[in-house]
C-alpha cells in the first residue's frame, strides 16, 4: 500500500512539472507582443521620437509607426482604433455630451479637451467633432405604442 502512494505521488509530482514547464515555454516564444511593440535601441521613451501610425488596409486597424532615436530607426507596431477620427488618433480626449441637431447642417456636434498624449504627439489641447443626426427620435418611456 505504501509502495502504491509513492508511486501515485511521483507520477503527480512528474505530471505537475511537466504542465510547469510547457506552461513556461508557451509564455515566452519570439516574438511576442511586447517584443515587437519596443524598439531594440537602448533609448528611453523620452528620447525616442515616434512617427504617425500607418495602418496596412485602409484607415484603421494593425499598422506600424517608425521610432527613431540617436540615428537609429525601427518599425513597431501599432494600431489605429476604427473609432477615432485620423488626425487625432495619437491623442485622447474627454468629450462632453452632444449637442442638438442643427438643422441647416444636419449635424450635431461635441468638444473635447486632452486628457493625454500617445507617444509624444503633438496634440491640440480642445478639438470640436462632428457626426450626421440619426434619422430615428428616441422615445421617453412614458410614451406608449399607439395601434
Amino acid at each position: 500500500m505504501r509502495r502504491l502512494f509513492c508511486v501515485a505521488l511521483l507520477l503527480l509530482l512528474a505530471l505537475t512539472l511537466a504542465a510547469e514547464a510547457n506552461k513556461r515555454s508557451k509564455g515566452h516564444r519570439g516574438g511576442g507582443k511586447h517584443d515587437k511593440s519596443r524598439p531594440a535601441s537602448e533609448c528611453t521613451p523620452a528620447e525616442t521620437q515616434y512617427g504617425k501610425c500607418v495602418p496596412e488596409h485602409g484607415d484603421c486597424g494593425e499598422g506600424l509607426r517608425d521610432a527613431t532615436c540617436k540615428d537609429h530607426t525601427d518599425k513597431i507596431s501599432c494600431k489605429i482604433p476604427c473609432n477615432w477620427k485620423k488626425d487625432i488618433s495619437d491623442c485622447k480626449y474627454k468629450f462632453g455630451p452632444w449637442g442638438s441637431c442643427e438643422a441647416a447642417t444636419n449635424t450635431k456636434s461635441r468638444s473635447g479637451t486632452l486628457k493625454r498624449a500617445l507617444f509624444n504627439a503633438d496634440c491640440q489641447s480642445t478639438v470640436k467633432v462632428s457626426k450626421p443626426c440619426s434619422p430615428k427620435v428616441k422615445k421617453t418611456r412614458g410614451d406608449k405604442k399607439s395601434n
